[in-house]
């Protein structure tokens, strides 16, 4: 059996959960649940970014034992819309990411661009470039594909799938198309419409 990199154990947040997730090595979960239950709220609580109770671990080391922006840049959560501490997008990159960028068909030109000249879809996409930059162990995509095209949802279905099997990290993607989850995912979690985990399936 695969060893466990990612355990949410009795997390809940507010009246979320609470839930028990575990992901192994190169595994993307799907998580749906009608819109207001609180996808994005599990989302961030994995993260450490909201209040929470019960934990998450990494590699068997809990939230509360690791830096909390270590656990963050570990465990990654990119929003359905990204927020930008700059003006342009370069100051958010420390590493060359040009190889990144070509990946999802976004010029280097775009890093000097004034972020609100950028379109829906390319800050979706360069925000994705700026979470893989960090090198994250866990992926917590919300909807991260709401603002592309056909062609782009293939460029970022194939590269999350590449660089989870590249770095043995793992993945929480969470979407309403089902067509897309039985694509990229391995296992689907679902919540109710008040919160509550309703079912767990593995393909």
């Amino acid at each position: 059996m695969s060893t466990a990199r990612f355990q949410a154990i009795g997390l809940a947040t507010g009246s979320i959960g609470p839930v028990d997730i575990t992901l192994a090595a190169g595994e993307c979960m799907g998580l749906s649940a009608p819109s207001g239950a609180g996808k994005t709220r599990l989302l961030r609580a994995m993260a450490d970014l909201d209040v929470h109770q019960g934990e998450c671990r990494l590699d068997g080391v809990a939230a509360a034992d690791m830096p909390a922006p270590e656990w963050r840049r570990r465990v990654a959560f990119l929003a359905a819309e990204s927020a930008w501490w700059a003006d342009t997008p370069r100051p958010h990159f420390e590493n060359d990411c040009t190889s990144l960028l070509d990946t999802l068909d976004l010029s280097p030109a775009l890093l000097d661009q004034p972020i609100e000249h950028l379109s829906s879809g390319q800050k979706q996409r360069m925000a994705l470039a700026r979470s893989l930059a960090h090198t994250p162990d866990v992926l917590l995509l919300d909807e991260p594909t709401a603002n592309l095209d056909d062609r782009n949802i293939e460029r970022v279905e194939r590269l999350i799938a590449d660089y989870l099997s590249a770095r043995h990290a793992c993945c929480i993607w969470v979407s309403h198309d089902q067509t897309q989850l039985a694509r990229i995912a391995s296992s689907h979690y679902r919540l109710d419409s008040a919160g509550q985990p309703a079912d767990v399936t593995c393909s």
